[in-house]
C-alpha cells in the first residue's frame, strides 16, 4: 500500500549476517512504523507528529519512513484506514448482539459515529484532496472497508434471515458514506451534530414479511 515502489529505491535494512531473511525484517520494520505511527497519530492527530518522533518511537530512521511510505501524509492515510478497519471490526459484535433489525439498524448507527477512527478518516481524505496522487491510496483502503462490511452484514442476513432492500454492496457503502458524511458535516462548522443525521434510516435491513418503510426509524 505504499505510495513508492521498493524496487525504484535501494534497500534501506543492512545486509547483515542475521538469520531472518531482508524481505522479512523490511516487512515487520514497515508494520511497526505503521502501528507506532497509527498509535500517536490516534493519541495526538496528524500535525502535532512528526517524521522523526514516529522514527524513534518505532526503533527505525526517518529515510526508511519515506522508503515505505513516500512521505508523512501517505504514512497518515495508511494509519487512519488501519485504525478505521480495526474500529470496523470492534463494531461487528455490537450488531450481531441484536435480536431484531430495528434494534441493529439503532445501534449501528448509535456505534459507528462513535468510532474514534472516524474522524481521523475523515481527515485522511481531506489530506487526499490536497494529495491527487494519494487518491488510489483512499480507495484502496476504502474498498477494503466495504468488503468487510459486505461480508459482514451477508452474515448477519444469513444468520437471522433478514433481508435488505437494495444489492449488499450498495448497503454497505450508503452506510459508510453517511457515516464518514456525517463526521465531515459536523467538523466543517455546521451548526449541528453528526448524531442529528439519521444514520439508521440509511439502512435498509428487514424481516421478510416486513415492508420497507424509509420513515420507520424517525417515529
Amino acid at each position: 500500500m505504499s505510495t513508492v515502489q521498493s524496487s525504484q529505491r535501494s534497500d534501506p535494512e543492512p545486509r547483515t549476517g542475521h538469520s531472518e531473511p531482508v524481505r522479512d525484517r523490511g516487512r515487520r520494520t514497515r508494520g511497526v512504523i505503521l502501528e507506532r505511527a497509527a498509535a500517536l497519530f490516534a493519541e495526538r492527530g496528524f500535525d502535532t507528529v512528526s517524521v522523526a518522533e514516529i522514527a524513534t518511537s518505532a526503533g527505525a530512521h526517518p529515510n526508511q519512513i519515506t522508503y515505505y511510505f513516500g512521505s508523512k501524509d501517505a504514512l497518515f492515510v495508511n494509519a487512519a484506514f488501519l485504525l478505521l478497519l480495526r474500529d470496523a471490526e470492534r463494531l461487528e459484535p455490537v450488531g450481531r448482539r441484536q435480536r431484531t433489525p430495528e434494534g441493529f439498524r439503532a445501534a449501528m448507527a448509535r456505534t459507528a459515529l462513535a468510532l474514534p477512527a472516524v474522524p481521523i478518516a475523515v481527515q485522511a481524505m481531506s489530506v487526499t484532496r490536497q494529495r491527487p496522487e494519494l487518491r488510489p491510496l483512499a480507495e484502496q483502503h476504502l474498498t477494503r472497508l466495504f468488503h468487510q462490511a459486505r461480508r459482514y452484514l451477508t452474515a448477519i442476513l444469513e444468520r437471522h434471515g433478514w433481508v435488505i432492500d437494495r444489492p449488499a454492496d450498495v448497503e454497505t457503502r450508503t452506510f459508510w458514506s453517511a457515516v464518514l458524511g456525517a463526521r465531515l458535516i459536523s467538523e466543517s462548522g455546521f451548526g449541528g451534530r453528526s448524531s442529528d443525521i439519521d444514520l439508521a434510516g440509511v439502512l435498509t435491513i428487514r424481516r421478510r414479511d416486513t415492508p420497507y418503510d424509509a420513515d420507520r426509524d424517525r417515529h
